[in-house]
């Protein structure tokens, strides 16, 4: 059979999509990332990025990447293990290091990478992996590179995850994995229990903060300061691309850990190292992050006020308590002409259709901004109730 037969078939489905006017991705700006763009030439109310703290066009970040621009110029032409270390990696590290209040801090290229190099790297086929079935698909790639035995549990559910680790033979490592902010969802996991149970079991715990970080927590360190239990999680993920709008991603654990997967990573080893701009950008943020609290206040004000008038429409949301707002849709036809009606009024919003979720809960993936104005959420949230009563699906 030929390879690109696979090919053939995907790309006809694709194209109907298309020529009925439906196809919800790949809308180019035209504009700078913020609380309203220009996208496919339509002024548009954004309530999809993950631009939680509205820092991506903010002018001191803007600066402190061009500086470093001017400075080091465009790359560093090589692997951090080699010739692509700047002072500026080892800056961002300890100033991460600091805030998290870890040992140490190692800086990935990417936030996808990040979770491939640190599971990779740390897990191997004599171990195991524990994982929430709702977890990242770059936490399920990393436990495929790491050959390790991957067993999922119902999201959320610890019931079955203590039953996985009852059964989990005692000289096998065991690694507990989960997003701590679930990205489709909004919902945070049980770290609690988590803890409680990798103590009874001896499991480690590695959190995937990349929706927590500067979102949840007193001071933004995510879910387990949410929860009072920094001293408990093995190993932090976030990334930068979020609430320290950049590029890239960081492990924070125990200094051995951390080197530990410095020399054995292969995603981190065989991989340039961030631009410098990139770096600085992701400097700024964070010092921006710890002298502007208010920030966080504003980003879960708007959350709030958001699900107060999608809710107060009869619109079926995933209550959660984050800036992740989903609102149901049902089917992928309904999920690609909402998007459609949406972006031609000037909301744009993310497709969710299966399989990322189980069929029947399709769903608009919203989320939101420190920097919305309740105007925005007010315009955007009569659109899609508009939208959903034009499909039949308002109150369902």
């Amino acid at each position: 059979m030929d390879l690109f037969k696979k090919c053939d078939q995907f790309v006809e489905y694709v194209d109907s999509i298309k020529e009925h006017g439906m196809y919800p991705y790949f809308h180019a700006l035209t504009s700078g990332q913020d609380t309203e763009v220009i996208m496919s030439g339509i002024k548009t109310v954004m309530i999809g990025s993950n631009n939680y703290l509205g820092l991506t066009n903010n002018q001191e970040v803007i600066s402190a990447g061009v500086e470093a621009l001017k400075k080091f110029g465009s790359g560093c032409s090589g692997s951090r293990f080699l010739n692509g270390t700047l002072d500026l990696h080892i800056k961002l590290e300890e100033e991460l290091s600091k805030f998290l209040k870890k040992e140490a801090v190692l800086t990935f290229s990417t936030g996808f990478q990040t979770n491939l190099g640190i599971i990779s790297a740390i897990t191997d086929r004599h171990d195991v992996i524990v994982g929430d079935r709702e977890n990242h698909a770059s936490i399920v790639d990393g436990c495929r590179l790491s050959f390790a035995k991957l067993m999922k549990y119902k999201h959320n559910d610890m019931e079955e995850l203590e039953s996985i680790l009852a059964n989990i033979p005692e000289d096998k490592g065991i690694l507990i994995v989960t997003d701590g902010v679930f990205s489709m969802s909004g919902d945070i996991a049980n770290l609690p229990e988590i803890v409680r149970l990798a103590k009874k079991y001896g499991a480690r715990i590695m959190v995937d903060d990349a929706h927590a970080f500067g979102v949840i927590g007193k001071h933004g360190r995510g879910t387990a300061e949410h929860f009072g239990l920094e001293d408990e999680i093995d190993i932090y993920m976030g990334t930068f691309s979020k609430s320290l709008a950049s590029l890239g991603g960081y492990c924070a654990s125990s200094r051995k850990v951390i080197d530990y997967i410095k020399h054995k990573s292969r995603p981190f080893i065989f991989s340039a190292s961030i631009t410098p701009a990139s770096v600085a950008c992701a400097l700024k943020a964070l010092e921006i992050i710890k002298k502007e609290p208010e920030r966080m206040v504003n980003l879960k004000n708007i959350s709030n006020y958001m699900r107060s008038l999608l809710k107060g429409y009869g619109i079926k949301i995933i209550e959660a308590e984050t800036p992740i707002i989903p609102i149901l849709t049902y089917t992928d036809d309904n999920t690609f002409l909402a998007c459609k009606l949406l972006l031609e009024r000037g909301v744009y919003v993310n497709p969710v259709i299966s399989p990322a979720v189980d069929d029947g809960y399709q769903m608009l993936r919203t989320s939101y901004t420190a920097t919305h104005t309740r105007e925005q959420m007010e315009y955007a949230a009569l659109q899609i109730k508009e939208v959903l009563e034009m499909l039949g699906i308002l109150n369902k």
